[in-house]
């Protein structure tokens, strides 16, 4: 295959600039879903978290001072996703802008009668469709404790969502995966998660899964790379199309490590 410039330009970020080894190993250390990768795999991360420091554009909210430690974090738990991907996966956009806590985006709506409303939320993330991806540092930093609450993933699982519209759950396959196995596995479970949450039943994935099949996908997706086992005993058949989606398998991964 003829060697592309996109490659070349790649092959010149990689050379003028990788990422710091304290910085890349404090990451790694910090969380253990990254510490599980073997060496293969973790070379692979720093080369995607090395493009993806070059491509993406971080700014920074009143109030936090974003360091190249933080810009680090967010780019290895982003690029977890994309290990075994490209990171053409995250184009179209460019920017992320951090917080330094919860940060509130007011949503208008307008009524039946015509009268328009303004509903404050405070949130974690958010994606936006062909926009930035918009963080909160603290709850950034939180994920270190690997409980299958992260919103790195989650907010990125919604961006590979967006790669063919508005978020719905249903990112564009690979070739080979099918349409209809990931549709079963996903509307069944996202009915049966509904009605467990409606009885309040205490669940390992959070509760947050219910607002919408989107919420759904990306909030499995944060518990596929942190609490695999957790995804696999609830819903097997969601597990197995992260499996063949992310083209990774955390389950057998965690178990290697542990044998």
């Amino acid at each position: 295959m003829p060697f592309s410039l996109r490659q070349w330009r790649r092959e010149r970020v990689l050379r003028r600039a990788p990422i710091d080894d304290s910085l890349w190993w404090a990451s790694v250390a910090r969380y253990g879903f990254v510490s599980a990768l073997d060496a293969g795999e973790q070379g692979r991360l720093r080369r995607w978290s090395t493009l993806f420091l070059a491509e993406k554009r971080f700014w920074a909210a009143p109030g936090l001072e974003l360091t190249e430690a933080m810009k680090t974090d967010v780019a290895v738990q982003a690029c977890l996703l994309i290990l075994e991907l490209d990171l053409s996966a995250y184009g179209g956009w460019s920017e992320i802008v951090v917080y330094p806590d919860e940060f509130v985006v007011a949503h208008t709506w307008t009524d039946e009668a015509g009268v328009v409303h303004e509903d404050p939320h405070a949130r974690a993330g958010e994606a936006w469709l062909g926009g930035p991806v918009v963080l909160s540092w603290a709850d950034v930093a939180r994920a270190a404790q690997g409980d299958g609450v992260n919103v790195v993933i989650h907010e990125f699982a919604h961006k590979l969502d967006m790669a063919n519209g508005a978020a719905n759950g249903f990112p564009p396959l690979h070739r080979g995966m099918d349409r209809a196995a990931w549709s079963a596995a996903f509307s069944a479970a996202f009915a049966d998660f509904r009605r467990r949450v409606a009885r309040r039943e205490c669940t390992a994935i959070d509760p947050y899964a219910a607002e919408s099949p989107a919420e759904f996908f990306a909030v499995v997706s944060e518990g596929f790379f942190e609490v695999p086992e957790a995804v696999r005993a609830a819903y097997p058949s969601v597990y197995e199309q992260l499996r063949l989606f992310y083209r990774q398998d955390p389950a057998a991964r965690l178990a290697a490590l542990a044998a």
